[in-house]
């Protein structure tokens, strides 16, 4: 039965929901790439909570996702921006997101890596960043989980130049148990972190963050670079010191940017990939019998879908992310922590179906389309 979707001129238009799903079934593990899927977070849609309060997380729905993707061969990336660092959840429910999660990586044998950030401090000087640091590596590493150093508005704003990056980062991996992923998070996912590495010259900054790489090339497992930004990041790639990986975090190239050209590749560890987890899991399973072809001809007709979703304001991609969760059937709502359920419009909420049924994405289309019609209905939408 056709839907009628929205656009964005007001205008409704005819489409035909797909019937069959996408065959992907959990496979063989990955072995030509390392891939990490930022994974979301499930609200409790019946916990009394205000935007201001505490994020209450559906705790069973939330470690039934990671499992899911876990599944499939796919890392998780825990407690990263896609988890709604900054945007919803607290640094305490981020603590028990890593103590949780971690501990379901053990149980089942699934890769995992946590954010540690400065997000339990909203100021203070260089002193305070680290200290904050500090507080995060140690509940990742008592967890016994491999730590990401995302980017910190706190230190963003305590910052005078490159030397207070080079010298914070400096102390935390040198006391960093285990190597770590740092992330340069750009600031069309996050504004408050223009000008991270010291300078808004991305030159000047990818020099700083190539230099403190390069004095700790023990302690960096990898990179995770997001800044949209294809040829960027192969320049960085090419420049980072052997048996350091570069994790590509660009939602809108990844498929170019996985491959690789004859001087290297990247690793993964991507947001899209919540939403893509099966199709991508599947999709490098082809990449590592070498058949590169075979990888872009499955990868690459979701780059619209990702792009779509990543859309600016960059940093509310959240939503999309959540709102296909809900039309997959892996939670029962569509309620976010912190009410981000309304930051994208139902115009972009109807694209985003679209597409995403039309690459097969939803094990159960008829579901799918049920729950669109819903939502279509409570904003007035009548089929």
């Amino acid at each position: 039965m056709t839907l009628a979707l929205p656009g964005a001129d007001g205008s409704l238009r005819g489409y035909e929901p797909r019937t069959e799903p996408l065959a992907a079934t959990p496979g063989t593990p990955l072995t030509s790439r390392t891939v990490f899927s930022a994974a979301h977070v499930v609200a409790d849609p019946f916990a009394d909570t205000t935007p201001d309060s505490p994020a209450a997380v559906d705790w069973d729905a939330t470690l039934a996702f990671r499992r899911h993707l876990w599944s499939h061969g796919l890392g998780v990336a825990e407690a990263m921006d896609t988890a709604q660092r900054g945007m919803g959840l607290d640094w305490a429910g981020a603590a028990e997101l890593i103590r949780r999660s971690a501990a379901e990586a053990r149980s089942v044998g699934g890769r995992i890596v946590c954010g540690v950030g400065t997000d339990q401090i909203t100021g203070g000087g260089l002193a305070d960043v680290r200290a904050a640091y500090e507080e995060q590596l140690a509940v990742v590493e008592e967890a016994g989980a491999r730590a990401v150093l995302m980017a910190s508005r706190a230190l963003a704003a305590a910052a005078r130049g490159p030397e207070d990056y080079l010298e914070t980062y400096g102390h935390l991996l040198r006391q960093a148990a285990e190597p770590v992923v740092l992330h340069w998070l750009g600031p069309m996912f996050d504004p408050a972190l223009e000008g991270y590495w010291g300078s808004s010259d991305l030159d000047a900054a990818t020099g700083t963050f190539l230099e403190v790489v390069a004095a700790h090339p023990d302690k960096v497992d990898g990179v995770k670079v997001s800044l949209l930004d294809a040829r960027r990041e192969v320049d960085l790639r090419r420049r980072l010191p052997r048996g350091v990986r570069c994790y590509t975090g660009d939602d809108f190239n990844y498929p170019e940017l996985i491959a690789g050209d004859d001087q290297g590749f990247s690793h993964a560890l991507l947001g899209v990939f919540d939403p893509l987890g099966p199709l991508a899991a599947e999709a490098v399973r082809v990449l590592d019998t070498g058949d590169t072809a075979g990888f872009r001809a499955l990868l690459d007709p979701t780059v619209p879908l990702s792009r779509h979703i990543f859309q600016a304001p960059t940093r509310f991609y959240k939503t999309g992310v959540v709102f296909l969760a809900w039309l997959a059937g892996h939670q029962d709502h569509f309620t976010m922590v912190g009410g981000l359920q309304s930051a994208r419009s139902l115009p972009h909420l109807a694209r985003a179906y679209e597409l995403a049924d039309g690459l097969g994405l939803f094990p159960d289309p008829k579901r799918a389309e049920e729950r669109m019609r819903n939502l279509l209905s409570l904003y007035g939408v009548n089929q």
